[in-house]
């Protein structure tokens, strides 16, 4: 079985209507640089998306199926357009990316 790369896209109603923050933007970015670095060629890449939630809240269906998976290992990186789409709130975000990825070896790129 080979690793997974989790792609996470998130979009809040209130940021609807900034096209640099939409979800196809999100995307094609990602995609973008995941095919532009060989080093992920041998992952399976999997796409989380969270349309339409607000980041203030670490309580999504994607983000914690994506959690959820990576806590189990099956994850090996996730990818993220830009911090503020993985969480908004700084305390939370930083926990993860500074104390828990470190540790379980999970790699976030953001």
């Amino acid at each position: 079985m080979r690793d997974i790369l989790a792609v996470y896209l998130r979009l809040s109603k209130s940021d609807d209507d900034i096209i640099s923050n939409s979800i196809l933007n999100q995307r094609d970015l990602i995609y973008s640089y995941i095919r532009n670095h060989a080093e992920f060629e041998n992952y399976d890449v999997v796409e989380y998306c969270d349309d339409g939630y607000s980041g203030t809240t670490l309580d999504r269906p994607q983000f914690n199926e994506m959690l959820s998976e990576a806590e189990f290992g099956r994850i090996k990186c996730i990818i993220v357009k830009d911090f503020s789409r993985f969480g908004r709130n700084s305390i939370e975000v930083g926990s993860y990316i500074e104390e828990i990825f470190p540790y379980t070896g999970l790699r976030f790129i953001s």
